[in-house]
């Protein structure tokens, strides 16, 4: 079998919030040189580049009718069983019909049941090569709603580990997770760490200024609450249509206003392995303490406090506004809690950003936080890397392997209850905007890591070799 010149990319997800496989499709055509065919959920718009690259094709799966999520409970274990079945149909039709065949077959795991077993299948058929991407364990993100102790945990890590070792190749996330999986699981997997591709980027006060003009109405208005930035001070309101929540525009061009709120970014896809409770305590804890350090009275006292700040007074402590993007099954309970709490210093924002304004928003805003705490323990955020990647800092949940990614005083700190991050908080914005010493010196550091590596560098070094010999291999 000679070679084609193809690689199909196979994500059993919404390929608009799978980052690492659009890079790796980017990659297959640009440093491998391949036709690539992206067979995936559609749902959100990958990244421009994706979409524009004259050798990228997307292919939309049929997804599990919405009518079968909500049966009742009683049937749960029956669409457990229906659910893969109708996904492995479809994905086996669309990797052995629909699309041209590939040298390779390069999937996402997990999930695992029934994207290994389809693609292997499919791998024989069309006598491909295949390779897994392994982003976390599947059966550990079953346990969490099924427990570890659950049979059908039990046969879909089974599933997991038989198809896994019936690859040609795998790559993984971290070195632990390449320990486990040698150890463990019979499979010996190259360590890509993941990157940012060159679209994530600290943000211009030009690129800031469009795009919080973009978002001014968001970040201002809440829907069904009145909170601080909504009716706030009045140094958070104005009619100027050229004036952000952030920024403006003075005789030298666009400037960070001096009296603004601190921006605080978090992007979580809603589930249990991000435990969105730990912020809200948190956002609790840093609105009292603050209350308690400058002694509120009223509202008086508060436009008190913002002229102080404006004068130069650097022990002042910024009001904060959150923004949390991403979508999940946990979204509107959390957004309930939200209006709940009623807090005088801290916002809470929700919204979804397209490909192009996540960058953006990541490259503009002061610190980042990230909850993600892995089902298995040997996986690493990917929304850390983007926003390393963008020059923020972050403040992370800490588990097992995060240290690989997040080191401690020199990009980010790490934090094990609501109570820590709250701290951390206080100590990073005491002094906003100009006297953050800590918070800058984590920019820097953040800066100086980014500039020493990027995806196509990794993606050259380790994932390049490991595709170009499967195919070699298969081919012969």
């Amino acid at each position: 079998m000679g070679k084609r010149g193809r690689a199909a990319v196979v994500v059993l997800g919404d390929i608009g919030r799978s980052p690492r496989m659009q890079y790796h499709a980017l990659s297959l055509a640009t440093q491998a040189s391949l036709k690539v065919d992206i067979v995936a959920y559609g749902g959100s718009d990958p990244h421009a580049a994706i979409l524009k690259h004259p050798s990228i094709c997307i292919y939309k799966m049929a997804q599990w009718p919405r009518l079968m999520q909500k049966l009742p409970w009683l049937l749960r274990y029956i669409v457990l069983l229906l659910k893969p079945l109708f996904q492995f149909l479809v994905l086996l039709w669309h990797l052995c019909v629909k699309i041209p065949a590939p040298d390779v077959f390069l999937v996402q795991n997990p999930p695992s049941v029934p994207t290994l077993v389809a693609v292997k299948w499919a791998s024989w058929i069309r006598h491909s090569a295949f390779i897994v991407d392994w982003h976390n364990f599947g059966y550990t993100l079953l346990g969490l709603s099924l427990g570890r102790g659950s049979r059908f945990v039990a046969v879909y890590r089974w599933f997991e580990k038989h198809y896994g070792q019936l690859a040609d190749g795998s790559l993984c996330v971290t070195k632990a997770m390449q320990h486990e999986l040698a150890q463990n699981w019979g499979t010996r997997a190259t360590v890509l760490y993941d990157q940012p591709p060159e679209f994530f980027h600290p943000a211009s006060m030009e690129e800031k200024h469009r795009l919080f003009l973009k978002l001014n109405k968001e970040l201002r208005h809440s829907e069904g609450i009145g909170d601080c930035i909504s009716h706030g001070s009045k140094h958070m309101r104005t009619d100027d249509p050229n004036d952000s929540l952030i920024t403006t525009i003075s005789e030298d061009g666009v400037i960070a206003k001096s009296i603004r709120p601190a921006l605080v970014v978090s992007s979580t896809s809603w589930t249990p392995d991000e435990d969105f409770g730990i912020l809200l305590e948190a956002a609790v804890m840093y609105d009292r303490r603050v209350a308690a350090i400058l002694n509120e009275d009223d509202s008086v006292k508060e436009e008190v406090l913002w002229d102080e700040m404006n004068n130069g007074k650097q022990n002042i402590y910024p009001r904060l506004l959150f923004v949390i993007t991403g979508k999940g099954p946990e979204k509107e309970k959390y957004e309930q809690k939200i209006k709940n709490l009623h807090l005088k210093r801290v916002a809470f924002r929700t919204m979804w950003l397209s490909a192009e304004d996540y960058p953006s928003l990541l490259g503009s805003a002061d610190l980042g936080v990230c909850l993600h705490t892995s089902s298995s323990g040997l996986d690493l955020p990917m929304k850390v890397v983007d926003m390393f990647g963008c020059g923020l800092p972050v403040c992370a949940a800490s588990y097992s392997c995060i240290e690989e990614l997040v080191k401690v005083e020199r990009n980010g700190l790490l934090f094990s209850s609501s109570s820590e991050l709250a701290d951390q908080l206080l100590m990073l914005f005491k002094g906003f905007p100009n006297a953050c010493n800590v918070l800058a010196s984590l920019r820097n550091g953040t800066l100086e890591e980014r500039s020493s590596a990027a995806w196509a560098t990794e993606w050259e070094e380790h994932a390049k070799p490991l595709v170009l010999e499967v195919i070699s291999r298969n081919s012969s």
